[in-house]
C-alpha cells in the first residue's frame, strides 16, 4: 500500500470550473453561430478578406452573377496569388450554396473610401437603347478619381471600355437606368465646391459615353459664396415612366431628400446657376441636423388597407429614407429607417421610423458602429411594397414588413458570426473626432454594410469589417409576406 499523500479535490471546485467552463463555451458558441430569426444562410464568400460595399446581382444567360464593390485596401487575389488593391469581385452565385469566385478587378490604391472600387451597377445590352444586344456592361467607380465601363459578357474576362470623368475628387453610389442608358454618377467635378455632386451623362452606348448636365444643391456649384451645402450620397431615378429621381445627401447628418422632375433635369436648362438648379426641384426635406439620407428609396403606390373606407388617401407614395451610422460605440444620434409620405410631392411630411432596439443585446458596447447603412435598391415584385432588407452593422440584416409604412415591423432577422478575417473596424479618416470612445472602439464586431436581394428571392450582405458575402434566404412565417408567384429560376 502506497504511502504517498493523495492530493485533496474539494467537489465544489470542480464543480465551479465545470460552470465556469460551460459557460465560456456557451459565450464561444454564440460568437461562432449566426443569431437570426426567420432567416438562414444558404451559402458564403469570403471575398478574400476584403472589405465591401456594394452587391449587385444580374442574371447572364442561365447564370446569375454577383459584382462586389470593395473600400479600399490590398489582400491577396487567390486566383492568381498576386497582391492587389480591392476593386471588384466577380461571382458566380447560380448555385448560391457554392458560391465561385470568377474574377477580381483591382481598384484605386488607399485605404477604405479613399481607394478601391466601391459602387457597382449592371446592365444587359439587350435593355440598353444603343448598345451590342449580345453583351453585358459593368458600370463602376475607380476609386474617387474616374467612373469605368466593362464589358463583363464573359465575367471571368472582363474587358475595360471606357474611363469617364478621370481627375475627380470624389464618386460613390451611381445609378443607371438600364432602359434608357442614363447614368447618374456621383462625382467630385474639381471647379464645385463639394466632393460629391451629380454628373449626367447618356451612356445609352456604353462606349461613347455622352455629357448631359452637371447637378447639384445651390451652393454646391462653382462660384457659389457662403456654407458648402452637405454632399450628395446618391440618388434612384423611376425612369421616364415615374418622371422622378430622388436624391440623398449626407450620411449621419444634415440630410436632405430632394424630388427632382426628371424631365426637367435632363432637358432644362444646363448652366449651374442657382435659377437652373432649382427649376428641376419638386421640394425638398431637410432632415434633424443628427441624420443623413444614405439611401432614399421610393415605395410608389401604396394601397393601405387601414384607409379602405375613406373617402380619400387610400394609395399613397412614399420615400423610405435610410441614415448611415459612422461612429463606433453610439457616439452620435441613432441613425435609423424613417418612412416619408410623399403622395403631396411638395409637402412631404414623416410618418413612421424604425430602428433595431439597443438594449436587446447592447449594441452600442458590442464594438464597431451600431445603427442603420443602407436598404436594398432591388425592386423585385418578390419583395417590392411588401418586404424591405436593412444592413444594420453590428445588428446584421433586418427585414421589415413594410405592407403598411404607416407601421413598418420586422419580421426576420440574420447576425452572422465573426470569422478569421473579422478586423475591428477604422473610423474613416475624415469622420474621426475627439469623441470619448472606449476600450469597445476596439473590439472585432460583424459590420454588415450592404444588402441586395435577386430576382430568385435570395439576399445578399456584404461586410465592412472583411468578413465576406452571405447568402440568405427568409423562412417561417416571414416567408409569407413575400410574393413567390414572381421568383424567377
Amino acid at each position: 500500500m502506497s504511502n504517498r499523500i493523495r492530493p485533496f479535490i474539494n467537489p465544489l471546485w470542480v464543480l465551479s470550473f465545470l460552470s465556469a467552463l460551460s459557460l465560456s463555451c456557451a459565450w464561444a458558441a454564440k460568437e461562432q453561430s449566426p443569431q437570426s430569426v426567420n432567416m438562414k444562410l444558404v451559402g458564403f464568400s469570403d471575398l478574400q478578406g476584403r472589405t465591401a460595399y456594394q452587391p449587385t446581382i444580374q442574371k447572364q444567360g442561365n447564370r446569375w452573377i454577383a459584382y462586389i464593390g470593395h473600400h479600399g485596401d490590398k489582400k491577396i487575389n487567390s486566383l492568381n496569388n498576386k497582391l492587389e488593391d480591392n476593386g471588384t469581385s466577380i461571382i458566380d452565385v447560380t448555385d448560391p450554396k457554392h458560391p465561385q469566385y470568377l474574377a477580381h478587378l483591382p481598384g484605386e490604391e488607399g485605404k477604405a473610401e479613399q481607394g478601391g472600387a466601391q459602387m457597382v451597377r449592371i446592365c444587359s445590352g439587350a435593355t440598353l437603347p444603343k448598345a451590342d444586344k449580345s453583351k453585358f456592361y459593368m458600370l463602376r467607380v475607380f476609386g474617387n478619381q474616374a467612373h469605368e465601363v466593362w464589358d463583363v459578357s464573359e465575367p471571368a474576362k472582363p474587358t475595360l471600355i471606357t474611363t469617364i470623368g478621370n481627375g475627380l475628387k470624389g464618386t460613390h453610389k451611381n445609378f443607371w437606368e438600364c432602359e434608357t442608358g442614363i447614368a447618374y454618377l456621383v462625382s467630385g467635378n474639381p471647379q464645385w465646391r463639394t466632393n460629391r455632386m451629380t454628373q449626367i451623362y447618356d451612356l445609352s452606348d456604353p462606349a461613347k459615353p455622352v455629357f448631359i448636365r452637371d447637378f447639384g444643391l445651390v451652393g454646391q456649384q462653382p462660384g457659389a459664396g457662403g456654407p458648402v451645402p452637405i454632399s450628395l450620397h446618391g440618388p434612384i431615378s423611376t425612369g421616364p415612366k415615374g418622371n422622378r429621381v430622388f436624391f440623398g445627401y449626407g450620411t449621419n447628418t444634415e440630410g436632405v431628400l430632394q424630388i427632382v422632375d426628371r424631365e426637367k433635369l435632363l432637358n432644362g436648362p444646363k448652366e449651374p446657376t442657382p435659377e437652373n438648379l432649382l427649376y428641376p426641384q419638386v421640394s425638398r426635406l431637410d432632415l434633424p441636423p443628427m441624420h443623413g439620407a444614405h439611401t432614399v428609396f421610393p415605395m410608389l403606390g401604396v394601397d393601405i388597407p387601414e384607409f379602405a373606407h375613406n373617402y380619400l388617401g387610400r394609395v399613397r407614395d412614399f420615400i423610405v429614407v435610410t441614415d448611415e451610422a459612422i461612429q463606433k460605440e453610439c457616439l452620435e444620434g441613432r441613425q435609423m429607417i424613417w418612412f416619408v409620405d410623399i403622395t403631396t410631392e411638395t409637402k412631404p411630411f414623416g410618418v413612421a421610423s424604425w430602428t433595431v432596439p439597443e438594449t436587446k443585446e447592447h449594441f452600442c458596447a458590442k464594438g464597431g458602429r451600431f445603427g442603420s447603412h443602407s436598404s436594398n435598391e432591388n425592386m423585385t415584385p418578390i419583395y417590392y411594397k411588401k418586404v424591405m432588407f436593412f444592413a444594420h452593422f453590428n445588428a446584421g440584416v433586418r427585414a421589415l414588413d413594410v405592407r403598411n409604412p404607416l407601421s413598418p415591423k420586422e419580421i426576420a432577422y440574420y447576425i452572422p458570426p465573426m470569422n478569421a478575417n473579422t478586423v475591428a473596424l477604422l473610423t474613416p479618416p475624415g469622420m474621426q473626432a475627439p469623441l470619448p470612445f472606449t476600450e469597445a472602439s476596439k473590439k472585432r464586431a460583424i459590420q454588415t454594410n450592404n444588402v441586395e436581394v435577386d430576382e430568385r428571392g435570395l439576399i445578399y450582405i456584404v461586410d465592412r469589417a472583411n468578413s465576406g458575402m452571405h447568402i440568405l434566404e427568409l423562412t417561417g412565417s416571414a416567408r409569407s409576406v413575400a410574393d413567390w408567384s414572381h421568383a424567377q429560376k
